[in-house]
């Protein structure tokens, strides 16, 4: 009796897709549909796994949500390419994509609350799939409808997540099982990720949504931290309070680890302790950014502790906030590079304004002090996937953030903030309602 109850509970959900606000279905069909056609072949992609009880909760694998909207653990996905007939093959095959349910865990369930499973016949409605099968069949449907790729010919490709140096790919373990039980013949594995890439890149009109939605409730946040500056105050209290901003507004956690850097820890990149108190007469570099829908917000400001800055500090400043200027001046859509020293790149744009507008306590020029790239691409990743490689262009959303760090001097500025290049090739400030101006942040 009780599975009984437990299945009518699981069948009366709505949506099995959580609280986030998503896209229609069909624009994660259309996705699908446009990495078949990349691929010209099979795709198989896997959701993340729950691994215990995370800080912010399960947060799905960003290929797997971009292809799917899905929220729920487990899950794999199979995407067969349409294949026509012809004189050399005569086997045609319409286009296929099937997503492939765990079976419910009652005992997890109770914790982490019901899933929808392939046994509800409304499964393939709510998930917006063709067709939805138990994850159990999974093996046997991939020796059924893959290529067998027998010789002589070439062996067919499989596009899936392959695993790089940097990070573990959600397929790593059911690939090793998948091949230990046969299930795949003779293939060609190949790494689905710069397909996919290539697609994320260019923000559909439902992504810029979100991204903005991400942006200005980091913006807000931002803003009730530079009322709430003065000294004596902890990196930490600017931190909770800046996260209580943006996640009263929608976004469900920071983008990434919050960074509130004062005095010597403002020349600190990627500083995260966060538990200084900050003193009159220093700056502090506060990086924080909310997550929205999945989709990230990347915003910095450097302000005065005290509310004004020294005669140097503000040199500093206007130095930087020259510099980020220059770039967006420089920046032509389909031309602009965001790395490299060529006369397109952005980045030379930058680092030559700062090597020209100041120099050090030894009378050097202060080029040397810009100690990282100028930008990088944002979306369901607050460094999402990009390449860069090649020119900046319609639909992308990226950061231009220079900055100088004298650590001698205690002293480190980083203003960041986002920008779309719209349909008609022109550069949007996304972050443009949150001052950067001197004296905009004194006031």
């Amino acid at each position: 009796m009780r599975k009984i109850a437990f299945l009518l509970l699981t069948l009366a959900l709505p949506a099995f897709t959580g609280a986030l606000e998503k896209q229609p279905l069909a624009v994660y069909h259309a996705r699908r549909q446009a990495l078949a056609e990349k691929a010209g072949a099979a795709v198989l992609m896997f959701a993340a796994v729950e691994q215990g009880e995370s800080l912010y909760g399960f947060r799905q694998d960003n290929n797997f949500y971009y292809l799917t909207g899905w929220t729920e653990p487990g899950a794999a996905l199979l995407i067969l390419a349409e294949q026509k007939s012809s004189a050399a093959n005569e086997t045609a095959r319409a286009y296929t994509e099937i997503l492939f349910l765990p079976a419910h865990n009652l005992i997890r369930e109770k914790f982490t609350g019901p899933k929808l499973t392939a046994d509800n016949p409304q499964a393939a409605r709510l998930a917006g799939v063709d067709r939805v099968d138990a994850l159990d069949k999974l093996r046997d449907l991939l020796a059924e409808l893959l290529p067998r790729g027998e010789l002589p010919a070439p062996a067919p490709k499989l596009y899936t997540d392959l695993a790089t140096d940097d990070a573990e790919s959600p397929a790593a373990l059911p690939l090793t099982w998948l091949r230990r039980a046969n299930a795949f013949g003779r293939v060609s594995m190949q790494d689905v990720k710069p397909l996919v890439k290539a697609l994320r890149m260019v923000k559909d009109a439902g992504e810029m949504e979100f991204i903005r939605k991400a942006v200005a409730a980091s913006d807000e946040a931002h803003k009730a931290a530079m009322k709430a500056m003065k000294p004596g105050i902890n990196e930490r209290e600017i931190s909770a309070l800046m996260q209580f901003e943006f996640e009263k507004r929608g976004c469900e956690r920071p983008a990434y680890a919050p960074i509130v850097g004062s005095g010597p820890f403002s020349t600190v990149l990627h500083y995260d302790a966060d538990d200084r108190q900050m003193q009159s007469g220093e700056v502090v570099v506060m990086d924080v950014g909310g997550e929205y829908s999945m989709y990230a917000a990347d915003i910095t400001r450097t302000l005065a502790v005290s509310g004004k800055f020294s005669a140097r500090q503000r040199e500093i400043y206007q130095i930087v906030l020259g510099a980020q200027q220059a770039a967006e001046r420089a920046f032509v859509a389909g031309k602009s590079m965001m790395t490299g020293m060529a006369d397109n790149s952005l980045f030379r744009a930058a680092y030559d304004y700062i090597n020209t507008h100041g120099k050090d306590s030894h009378g050097q020029p202060l080029g040397k002090y810009f100690v990282h790239g100028l930008g990088h691409h944002v979306g369901l990743e607050v460094h999402d996937a990009g390449d860069y490689t090649v020119p900046l262009d319609k639909g992308n959303v990226f950061t231009l953030e220079p900055g100088i760090y004298i650590p001698e001097e205690n002293l480190g500025v980083r203003i960041e903030d986002m920008y779309w290049v719209d349909a008609g090739g022109k550069l949007v400030k996304l972050s443009a309602d949150l001052p950067s101006g001197v004296d905009e942040v004194q006031k």
